[in-house]
């Protein structure tokens, strides 16, 4: 399975280890629950890191996934199936999560590996990132690995050739022990912010531009967190009450998405 195992399954998850073939089960109990909610509550964090991360010239992440938990009603059966699998190639644009399904179906028939897929923020199972070889969220797996012996958790790690860390302490962001500040702004957000200045101020017209949902730049620099470009742009004359095709402003991102740092420069 390599470095992106494989976890799905109808109604549990599950896990096989490449080593040893062992499967693990976890029900839907509620502590699996509790990670969902989790990682809906923290995908900002997720999108903030992958959002510069297309800006990048060199990659930093080894990986950046997306779990989903897709449904199938089959006949003579109460419940539809429902399995949870990967998506990658992220896009974000503070409604809709996008991406293309990574593993095969181990059941379901309404969906195949390759198919781009668009769900709700609420309706996602997990996330993950992997940046120098540690991850950060993954709280699913994290309860897999809670439920594991030191042996198997060692041998999980292995198969995915990752650092899952502790399980009792997830990070959410590069660096957090290290750069707690990390939590508030990305890094990249402060280090560019020279550069940013002088491209918005020779290049005005990039503040206004919308893209196809009608999101500007302060738009989705608030969905993504970016305090200190969203000064910059208000600072250049951006319009914060500008709505998009949903009819909403960068504040009202900056609501839903909880990002309390940016909250009073974009209200009105």
């Amino acid at each position: 399975m390599g470095i992106f195992g494989k976890l799905f399954g109808n109604k549990n998850e599950k896990e096989e280890s490449k080593e040893e073939k062992e499967i693990f089960y976890a029900q839907q109990d509620d502590k699996m629950e509790g990670a969902y909610l989790k990682a809906q509550q923290t995908f900002k964090y997720f999108w903030r890191e992958l959002y510069w991360e297309y800006r990048r010239i060199v990659p930093a992440q080894d990986l950046a996934i997306v779990k989903i938990p897709f449904k199938q009603k089959v006949d003579g059966l109460e419940d539809p199936i429902v399995e949870h699998m990967w998506i990658n190639e992220i896009n974000f644009d503070g409604e809709k999560i996008n991406g293309v399904l990574m593993n095969a179906p181990n059941e379901l028939t309404n969906v195949a590996i390759g198919d781009r897929v668009s769900v709700a923020l609420n309706e996602i199972s997990d996330w993950m990132l992997a940046i120098q070889g540690k991850t950060y969220g993954g709280y699913t797996i994290q309860v897999l690995r809670s439920n594991m012996s030191e042996k198997e958790r060692k041998n999980h790690d292995n198969a995915w050739g990752l650092d899952f860390g502790d399980f009792n302490d997830i990070q959410v962001v590069f660096e957090q022990k290290e750069h707690p500040e990390n939590l508030v702004e990305h890094p990249m957000a402060k280090n560019m912010a020279e550069q940013a200045r002088e491209f918005f101020k020779d290049n005005p017209n990039e503040i206004m531009i919308i893209d196809e949902n009608g999101n500007n730049m302060l738009h989705r620099e608030s969905i993504a967190g970016n305090k200190t470009t969203i000064d910059i742009l208000l600072e250049l004359g951006a319009d914060k009450s500008i709505k998009n095709k949903k009819g909403k402003t960068a504040f009202d991102y900056a609501k839903q998405l909880n990002w309390e740092h940016i909250v009073d420069a974009l209200e009105n």
